[in-house]
């Protein structure tokens, strides 16, 4: 076996998939077992990794993302717990997120500044500022909230009605009945399954991160307010164009939740969304990499 990865954020390129300077690791299809006390990957084969026995340094390693295939023994907890390494069960490219454990250790830096910022009503503003600059690309150094929320409103209806045209799919609006969400059209499910599965990667990278998901600035009374903030960004990028152009290949109904968990790991993977996301909460927060607690 070989060892790869020297550096906890600084991780160099290796045949292990999904790993880049923050410390990630996507597993899938395998074993992840302890042996002589080293953390090992017996892998059956997928797309990304060749059958085979890797090692991980999981000093090395800042979250261990477990995907669909994969078996975790009790000593890998006990030893990734110890050394502070997360370890998350996640879909295919990262569309669910099912579990993680609290938070390692030396990771209190982004977490505190988290809480300094939300807690300054006027640095708060500012961020919120920032993240609709990000989503309009441009600034908006004195709006009030509440036209910022309108500006949006009125930009993502847009969006809808040009999304639509360009896919030739028939739109009657945003609907969205949370008693009976199989009664929605087909445009509105797909686009509720997309947003499902982006909010799964901003948790993923909130949790990577060290953020404090109940302390959400544009978003106030979720108990993940801050990963809805987060998702949120990419709404125009990736969750409205993931959604139609799923629904414009015809598919079935019953199909829908099925195509649209495939067609978003691929997104995901492609446009590279959960360490993009990770890079825009370091932005956000005034964090960097430097030192453990990034």
């Amino acid at each position: 076996m070989s060892i790869v990865f020297p550096g906890r954020l600084g991780l160099a390129e290796a045949r292990i998939p999904h790993i880049d300077r923050h410390g990630l690791v996507y597993l899938s299809r395998g074993n992840l077992f302890v042996q002589d006390g080293t953390l090992c990957f017996k892998a059956a084969g997928s797309p990304e990794l060749e059958p085979g026995e890797y090692a991980i340094p999981y000093q090395a390693v800042s979250m261990i993302l477990l995907g669909p295939g994969t078996s975790v023994t009790h000593d890998v907890l006990r030893i990734t717990a110890r050394h502070g390494t997360l370890l998350a069960a996640v879909g295919e490219g990262g569309v669910k997120y099912y579990t993680a454990p609290p938070m390692g250790t030396g990771r209190s830096a982004v977490a505190r500044a988290h809480a300094r910022l939300w807690a300054d009503e006027k640095e708060r503003m500012k961020i919120i500022r920032r993240m609709y600059g990000y989503r309009f690309q441009m600034a908006f150094p004195q709006e009030d909230i509440s036209v910022l929320r309108g500006m949006e409103g009125a930009r993502v209806k847009a969006q809808y009605q040009m999304l639509a045209k360009q896919y030739g799919i028939e739109w009657a609006g945003r609907k969205y009945d949370r008693q009976n969400p199989g009664l929605n059209d087909l445009p509105n499910q797909a686009i509720n399954h997309a947003a499902t599965f982006v909010e799964a990667a901003a948790e993923i990278a909130v949790a990577a991160v060290g953020a404090l998901p109940p302390l959400g600035f544009v978003h106030e009374d979720s108990s993940n307010a801050f990963v809805l903030d987060i998702a949120d960004m990419w709404r125009a990028e990736i969750t409205l164009p993931l959604a139609f152009s799923v629904v414009a290949k015809g598919i079935e109904p019953g199909e829908l939740e099925k195509h649209m968990r495939y067609e978003a790991a691929r997104w995901f993977k492609q446009h590279k969304l959960i360490p993009k996301m990770i890079d825009r909460i370091k932005e956000l927060l005034y964090v960097t990499d430097s030192g453990g607690n990034s």
